[in-house]
């Protein structure tokens, strides 16, 4: 678990598939992640989860308000899916529920996990992919100190070609340029 000043990143418990589902299927937030996932999807990806926290000590995390328990979103860094261009290597991603954005909460919850991995693996460097379009998801990479790779543009090999998030842009962090925030 992490503890930051207002909230808590913590590991999911095996009864909290449904908000698990629930947290990855607004229209608004998926507009440009993709299509909205089945059941069995969302399922899977949650075991993704747990194993990806066994093996490696982080994942993408449930984030709760820690004053109230209040389900916020998730966050959190994960080894990248396999036949994408940064296939295993540690991405960190983050997905808020619309009445929980503009508050300032993705970018504690996601400093607090990027300071968790620099603190906890040997990981030299965390990638992080969106759409152009997705202009408040790409800004807060910066505000973490990501910067964007030059020439690490791609096109999505799971998104069709005529999908206008078949383009992704590629932003990285360093271990060597981030100065520890100490939460």
């Amino acid at each position: 678990m992490i503890e930051t000043a207002r909230l808590r990143l913590r590991g999911w418990r095996a009864d909290e598939r449904d908000l698990f589902h629930r947290l990855g299927n607004d229209p608004d937030t998926m507009r440009y992640l993709g299509p909205l996932r089945d059941r069995a999807t969302d399922d899977e990806a949650f075991d993704r989860q747990q194993a990806f926290l066994a093996a490696h000590g982080t994942c993408v995390w449930l984030v709760e308000r820690r004053d109230d328990g209040v389900p916020l979103g998730v966050c959190g860094v994960k080894p990248a899916r396999d036949g994408l261009p940064i296939g295993g290597e540690m991405e960190i991603g983050w997905r808020f529920e619309p009445a929980h954005r503009g508050h300032g909460y993705a970018f504690e919850a996601a400093r607090a996990s990027l300071d968790h991995v620099w603190a906890t693996t040997d990981t030299d460097h965390i990638v992080a992919i969106t759409v152009p379009a997705n202009a408040p998801s790409w800004r807060l990479m910066e505000r973490l100190g990501m910067r964007r790779v030059a020439g690490g543009d791609f096109d999505h090999p799971f998104v069709p070609p005529d999908s206008p998030l078949h383009r992704h842009i590629l932003y990285r962090i360093d271990r060597s340029g981030v100065a520890e925030t100490g939460w």
